[in-house]
């Protein structure tokens, strides 16, 4: 059977997430710079700030920024890399090397199952009885039923 039609059987709509509330989508990241060059953090907040979709404010920490983002529109995977293909430097420390990599793999995650299908976790049973009721197989009794009644 194919998912499609699983699906259709058991009264699932597999629309895309436009227009639903769907929580967890809206992220808020800390990308840190290395201390040279001087004025890369202002430099990069100018070219972050020419994206749509993105907002970007001073972070809490020196030589920091701070970017809002939809999970649908971009990941900190990619505005990571854009900053560095663009020859800003991101800080190398091995904590914010570790956090980066969580956050890559939580945020890839995240983005890889708002575009799978929904699963079919508890009616998944019911698909498959519906498809069993509906196709011939050599379980019926041909007997009339005035006939099996007869006493």
């Amino acid at each position: 059977m194919r998912r499609e039609t699983a699906y259709k059987l058991a009264g699932r709509r597999h629309d895309q997430h436009h227009g639903v509330v769907v929580s967890g989508l809206q992220k808020e990241r800390e990308i840190r710079f290395r201390p040279l060059p001087p004025n890369q953090v202002e430099q990069a907040a100018l070219a972050l700030r020419a994206l749509r979709g993105l907002a970007v404010r001073p972070g809490t920490r020196p030589r920091s920024l701070l970017v809002s983002y939809s999970i649908l529109d971009y990941s900190l995977e990619l505005i990571e890399q854009a900053l560095t293909d663009a020859g800003f430097h991101l800080d190398n420390a091995l904590y914010v090397k570790l956090v980066r990599s969580l956050v890559y793999y939580v945020e890839s995650t995240q983005r890889h199952n708002l575009s799978s299908p929904e699963r079919l976790i508890k009616k998944s049973n019911e698909v498959y009885v519906k498809v069993y009721d509906q196709h011939p197989h050599g379980d019926h009794d041909e007997t009339p039923q005035e006939l099996r009644e007869y006493k």
